[in-house]
């Protein structure tokens, strides 16, 4: 018998469990009832203040509507009403079931309990509580019910309830892409004067074409767009592309999305090689800060497990240049002595390249600009053929420097709080910014025989680099138009 009632027990529980579900469902109910009065008074309210305001030649068609209103408010009530009555059944039936189990477990009689309890299970099997479905057959929003009366009276012959917008199309030839700015530009098939606004969509992919079942990157939503185009700013470009998708919204409901389209969106993309940094230099993915203790158990032992190969960059993976090529610099050490040096980890062999680094101006020296992947372990920036760099002197007196197989000339330009470097790798041309107003620092004019890589110097400072940047245009049009005149310091070169 201690079975029986344990099982009983459980029954029990699940019936209390049940009936507490009904009994938030039946709340559910009468909420959804009230809601469904109130938003059918809502919508009612307002078509009425429509219709007052457009004399006779509405009042046919306003009976139509309320009509219509009427008809889908009776519909929807009779559903929940009726779902209402079955559900309150069912918790009756379910109630007697559980005061008459309570009872049995309660009683002291024992002739009789295995039936009683045998009948109460058979009872709750086919009890109508578990055979319900507490979802609602009606929804209380009438919000598809809604009109915008704001034609002329000519127009009123054809009103009828906001019909869902037509589907935009993105046209891909008027799209833009620069300077870190996207703009997306949309039509629609035919003028509706009934949009209230646009809702864009985009989200960054490194695949080509439409979008993927799976992937990496969420959508990012734009709302309230009132023109037929817009223009995201700010944008850091770390995958090759961008997709898009628009749809167009009214008073009442949202039209379906647009067929996605995908942009390119290339860019420099880097990572700094904490494997090629002095020890000195503590590295976190893009930032540089000088860690004075950092260099004083020296440990410059060749570990030959260890792969220093841009061809196994994460940067590399996510963006590859059309023309850029893995090179492969086996058993590299870190940079040592007063060298206090870190590279990227993706080289540059073609095209034009654009990033910048933010540097703590009370560094006691800082340097950035390119080298060679044959640059020596205690190799300065700027002291060898194999690099190039602007450098910062905070040592004794402040001073900004071009710097060039040991060659340095004095920069007559204020110190910038952030240095863009522009790189054009066919035409032989290194460019140095201010980051902020885009003003020419210094130029370096050479032809490059090797590919090169990013290279920064720290001594008792920190920095950090941007990247994912395009070249601005500003920089490639100052470039075309200084592209014939002759460089003013090719005694660095």
């Amino acid at each position: 018998m201690g079975d029986q009632k344990e099982s009983l027990r459980k029954i029990t529980h699940t019936l209390a469990m049940k009936n507490e579900e009904i009994s938030n469902f039946i709340c559910t109910l009468k909420q959804s009832l009230d809601n469904l009065e109130a938003n059918s008074n809502r919508v009612q309210e307002d078509l009425e203040s429509e219709c007052s305001s457009l004399h006779a030649v509405l009042d046919e068609m306003k009976e139509n509507m309320l009509t219509r209103i009427k008809q889908e408010r009776a519909s929807r009530t009779y559903e929940l009403q009726s779902q209402l009555s079955a559900c309150s059944k069912a918790l009756e039936s379910s109630e007697e079931l559980l005061e008459m189990a309570n009872q049995t477990l309660c009683s002291s009689e024992t002739d009789g309990f295995t039936q009683a309890a045998k009948d109460i299970k058979d009872s709750v099997t086919m009890a109508p509580a578990f055979r319900l479905s507490l979802k609602a057959k009606a929804s209380d929003n009438m919000s598809h019910l809604m009109v915008d009366f704001s034609q002329e009276r000519e127009m009123l012959q054809g009103l009828k309830f906001l019909p869902v917008p037509a589907t935009p199309e993105i046209q891909v030839s008027e799209c833009q892409v620069c300077d870190n700015t996207v703009t997306v530009v949309w039509s629609l098939p035919e003028p509706d004067s009934k949009i209230d606004h646009y809702i864009l969509e985009h989200r960054r992919t490194n695949h080509e074409g439409p979008p993927r079942i799976r992937e990496d990157y969420p959508w990012m939503v734009v709302e309230g767009i009132r023109e037929m185009e817009h223009t995201l700013t700010g944008l850091r470009f770390d995958t090759r592309y961008l997709t898009f998708r628009v749809r167009a919204c009214n008073k009442a409901v949202a039209g379906e999305f647009s067929e996605p389209v995908t942009l390119e969106t290339h860019a420099f993309t880097f990572k700094l090689d904490a494997a090629s940094a002095h020890q000195n230099l503590k590295v976190e993915d893009l930032s540089v800060e000088w860690d004075s203790s950092g260099g004083k158990i020296q440990d410059i032992r060749k570990d030959k497990n260890r792969t220093n190969s841009p061809m196994h960059s994460p940067a590399r993976s996510a963006l590859m240049s059309p023309k850029r090529a893995p090179t492969a610099r086996p058993g590299r050490d870190r940079f040592t002595a007063e060298s206090y040096t870190v590279l990227a980890d993706t080289v540059i062999d073609a095209g034009q390249q654009y990033w910048e680094v933010r540097f703590d101006k009370e560094s006691k020296a800082f340097a950035v600009g390119v080298a060679l992947r044959s640059l020596g372990r205690f190799d300065q920036l700027g002291k060898s053929s194999a690099s190039w760099c602007i450098h910062l002197n905070n040592w004794l007196q402040q001073s900004l420097t071009a710097k060039h197989n040991n060659k340095a000339r004095t920069l007559d330009c204020p110190i910038p709080n952030s240095i863009g470097v522009y790189i054009n790798y066919d035409e032989g041309i290194l460019s140095f910014y201010n980051a902020k107003t885009k003003q020419l620092m210094h130029t370096f004019k050479t032809k490059f025989q090797q590919p090169v890589i990013p290279a920064f110097m720290v001594w008792n400072g920190s920095f950090s680099v941007v990247t994912g940047l395009q070249v601005p245009s500003v920089v490639q049009s100052g470039q075309r138009k200084n592209s014939g005149t002759s460089s003013s310091n090719a005694s660095l070169n």
